[in-house]
């Protein structure tokens, strides 16, 4: 797995993005330039923003997880597959862009898949930051109001791909990984991975 090489906490803003990812993918897939992307989305006001002033960061972001995914088959799975499908390929793009992501849904997620522990409660958040605070020191420097809008980010994405039912929700749902999110993991090299969609064949 090439993970990404340092903790980012830019997730606060850039979240799931799952109807942004989906329309970026497309001007990505059709070869066209990230700027000229971010022109007709503006032009057609196709992320729906009150002001466009989100548009390029969040078009730049969704074109940096389109890089990272590191798959021709997942993006295009990405911008036409049904959302569930869709939903968890992004999940996994957002893993190999952002090393918070991938330490969560690795380290966290798919180790309770793993040992079937399926009772999930902020202590686990806690529990998660306080051991990247002591190996890392930009986390450590971070504020206590960016940890805790990161934490509510991770818990959200959880609920974008339904393993938790809501954000108070206190048990993980076993889901079932997608087979071509499944396939494209193993052609990545990334079968550490596949634990945080609860797949362990």
């Amino acid at each position: 797995m090439n993970q990404p090489p340092t903790y980012s906490g830019a997730i606060t803003a850039e979240q799931f993005l799952f109807h942004e990812i989906r329309i970026a993918a497309k001007y990505y897939l059709d070869g066209i330039s990230v700027e000229d992307a971010i022109e007709g989305i503006k032009k057609n006001n196709l992320f729906q923003y009150p002001t466009e002033r989100q548009v390029a960061r969040m078009t730049r972001c969704c074109y940096k997880r389109l890089d990272a995914l590191g798959d021709e088959q997942l993006r295009q799975k990405l911008s036409a597959a049904p959302a569930v499908v869709a939903k968890q390929i992004n999940l996994y793009a957002m893993m190999r862009y952002n090393r918070i992501v991938w330490d969560f849904m690795v380290g966290v997620i798919g180790e309770k898949f793993r040992s079937q522990d399926f009772g999930f409660s902020r202590k686990e958040l806690n529990v998660f930051f306080s051991h990247l605070r002591e190996q890392n020191d930009d986390i450590a420097g971070w504020s206590e109001s960016t940890v805790e809008r990161i934490k509510q980010v991770l818990t959200r994405i959880l609920v974008e791909v339904e393993i938790l039912d809501s954000v108070r929700s206190v048990r993980l749902n076993p889901v079932l990984i997608c087979e071509g999110l499944e396939e494209g993991i193993r052609r990545n090299g990334d079968s550490e991975a596949l634990a945080a969609f609860n797949c362990f064949r």
